[in-house]
């Protein structure tokens, strides 16, 4: 089952194809429950392991048209206050103006523009990416987990995906040399996305 249609040459013959009902039931609003989300990142430090932070607070909504699935959109904001990374300093450097700036930038956001079906249910979602007032394209491959109703009677859709970026390119560009050659921080950046929303409408 499908949620975003694939960009292609058999677009106008799809269009008129008859509408999967379990596609078209999903159709509507949903809000991201943070409860049950988690946004986050792993960067490689000094060349020789890798950190691992996440964002605690952050909301999003999801607009999903089983009838029109290029239709759907997607717009998350991220607090990044709220970084943690598990040690107190390093989430204070982080959060001061040699990486985030965030009394200046208190928000990262991205606002989808375009989706794609890679096949099954794989998917592609494309919008921009802004971080200290820097907007650029990014590309985020996302798995739909699926949907169901859970327990408190709330109709639910699971995503997770993943994308990578250049830190670089967002102007978050603090760094420092090792004596054995290679820098602290890595310019590669891997972002990670576990998304469950419930239907408001």
């Amino acid at each position: 089952m499908g949620i975003f249609s694939r960009k292609s040459d058999t677009a106008v013959a799809t269009a008129t194809a008859p509408v999967d009902p379990a596609l078209a039931a999903l159709s509507g609003d949903y809000t991201i429950d943070p409860a049950h989300s988690s946004i986050g990142f792993t960067v490689r430090h000094a060349m020789v392991t890798n950190v691992r932070g996440s964002f605690g607070e952050h909301e999003g909504t999801l607009k999903l048209n089983g009838s029109n699935p290029a239709a759907s959109a997607a717009a998350i904001d991220v607090k990044i206050e709220s970084i943690d990374t598990g040690i107190a300093d390093r989430d204070g450097h982080l959060r001061a103006s040699d990486f985030f700036d965030v009394e200046r930038f208190p928000l990262m956001t991205f606002r989808s523009t375009a989706a794609e079906q890679l096949g099954g249910d794989k998917y592609r979602v494309t919008g921009d990416l802004t971080i200290k007032d820097v907007t650029r394209p990014l590309a985020i491959d996302l798995e739909f987990n699926g949907a169901a109703t859970d327990v408190y009677g709330n109709e639910r859709v699971g995503f997770e995906g993943s994308a990578e970026i250049l830190r670089s390119a967002w102007g978050l560009t603090w760094n420092a040399a090792l004596e054995t050659g290679g820098v602290m921080v890595s310019d590669k950046v891997k972002l990670n996305f576990d998304i469950s929303a419930i239907k408001s409408a």
